[in-house]
């Protein structure tokens, strides 16, 4: 593949490692979660990031807790400039394959959003698809990705519409644990536009034999 210059480039430089809450349990058992399997994810692109940025102009994209880096890759195929981050080492490894068997440059940063995540910039595009983001006292992840959005940029966040908490505790975890489509919203005061928030069904299960089926996508644009 080629960037949308036509050049021919590979991932390199400009990563970042060592961010706080690195040896945590929480995230030493996310490193645990991607080395026990060869391949999480599909490697393919999410469908609510086809459907809401296909036909938006590149720019600088922010993909936060970009897993394997499917989405990252499609991006910075189609010539956006994108910053991928995770809290797992692992993920980002093959991340970095992905994106050298691809062609293309991604910016690479290991970093947990909840415990004094790195200053980031401001984005044309922040993509959160389907987040394990928790919730903290001070909302630290919802302010960091929202603080994250460029004057004119777009929000776009999305989770799966057919987990609830039975669902959840059933994979071991609590749904109420971690940031959902309402904390986001009652952050997006009169400085946002909301243009898509609406339950809709999934080309393909999420990840690898996935069973989930509908997608909750929430599209806002910060004011210029």
């Amino acid at each position: 593949m080629t960037n949308r210059a036509g050049h021919q480039h590979v991932a390199h430089g400009h990563d970042h490692h060592g961010p706080a809450g690195v040896g945590s349990p929480e995230v030493m058992g996310w490193e645990a979660w991607y080395a026990a399997q060869q391949q999480v994810w599909s490697g393919k692109v999410n469908g609510a990031v086809v459907a809401e940025l296909s036909d938006v102009a590149p720019g600088r994209a922010l993909d936060i807790g970009c897993g394997e880096g499917g989405d990252a890759v499609w991006l910075a195929a189609r010539g956006w400039d994108v910053t991928a981050v995770d809290v797992a080492a692992v993920a980002l490894e093959r991340g970095r394959a992905a994106a050298q068997a691809g062609n293309v440059d991604v910016h690479w940063v290991q970093a947990d959003l909840t415990t004094g995540a790195p200053d980031l910039g401001a984005f044309d595009v922040v993509s959160v698809q389907y987040p394990a983001l928790r919730r903290t006292p001070g909302e630290d992840a919802v302010r960091a990705v929202l603080a994250s959005v460029a004057p004119g940029g777009i929000l776009l966040a999305t989770w799966h519409a057919d987990m609830d908490a039975e669902h959840a505790r059933s994979r071991g975890f609590e749904l109420d644990d971690f940031v959902q489509r309402a904390d986001f919203v009652a952050h997006l005061d009169d400085a946002w536009m909301i243009e898509v928030d609406e339950t809709r069904d999934r080309d393909a299960p999420a990840g690898q034999g996935g069973t989930h089926t509908r997608d909750v996508v929430l599209r806002a644009r910060r004011n210029p």
